[in-house]
């Protein structure tokens, strides 16, 4: 095994964990040149290896961590989540994946990482970048507030979509068809808010204090049982809409 925090071509993975992470993780270091075992099933034997990647379950963590520990230099997780109480390192692609993915879809995505040592640190830095991702560190004490904000970020947003399809089909618009049509509308207001943040760029009804038309929303919304759903985002979209606007950029003046 290697000796040196370094990730030469020599260092050896083993990925635990078959799910959709760890196959592409798996892809994705061995089409960067690294001799990858796996990915294994949990109940595997665990060979010796350089680093062991754990793809598994966050619960499942401890355990597998503790087999793996006679057999490995270095060990990390991918959960966001989880703490390094039972790891050295961790890193977290920030990233939804299907398991289908190419090794690119690491290229210029963010991952959180940390390590317990300097040593351990250097190692999920050198991944991230080895992987094309873009590290940036998140200590324990904030994992909780940076994983809920990916939840936020992508599996509330889909069942805000979900919704939508279903007010759609409400409207007699099929669903397959209803994502088509909507899917422009999402990814215009996703490029809106990159650019310039949720306040900065929030229209409909809300924003412009129709009320009469926020009752019919609700009304529809009720129809379909959302309307617990629809208050809580009317509520969160009025306090967006309540902030102070964004005071305006100016650039300052060059000396004359």
């Amino acid at each position: 095994m290697q000796t040196t925090s370094s990730l030469a071509p020599g260092t050896t993975f083993a990925i635990v964990g078959a799910g959709r992470l760890g196959g592409v993780l798996a892809r994705a270091l061995r089409a960067a040149g690294f001799d990858v075992l796996g990915p294994l099933r949990r109940d595997q034997s665990m060979p010796n290896v350089d680093i062991a990647l754990l793809c598994v379950p966050d619960a499942a963590i401890p355990a597998v961590a503790f087999v793996a520990r006679p057999h490995a230099r270095l060990i990390g997780h991918v959960s966001g989540a989880t703490p390094l109480t039972d790891v050295d390192f961790s890193i977290h692609p920030l990233q939804t994946f299907t398991g289908a993915e190419t090794p690119d879809v690491f290229h210029g995505i963010g991952a959180a990482i940390a390590g317990r040592t300097a040593e351990a640190l250097t190692v999920a830095e050198q991944l991230a970048r080895t992987l094309g991702a873009h590290p940036f560190p998140v200590d324990d004490a904030h994992r909780a507030s940076y994983h809920a904000a990916a939840s936020f970020a992508s599996n509330f947003l889909l069942t805000v979509l979900d919704a939508a399809e279903q007010l759609a089909a409400s409207a007699s618009i099929p669903r397959d068809e209803a994502r088509q049509l909507l899917a422009p509308l999402v990814r215009r207001t996703v490029e809106n808010w990159a650019a310039s943040g949720a306040a900065a760029v929030l229209t409909g009804p809300i924003a412009r204090g129709d009320q009469a038309t926020v009752a019919r929303q609700r009304a529809a919304a009720g129809a379909v049982d959302l309307e617990n759903l629809f208050d809580a985002l009317a509520a969160a979209t009025r306090a967006i809409a309540d902030r102070p606007a964004p005071a305006p950029h100016t650039p300052e003046e060059s000396p004359a």
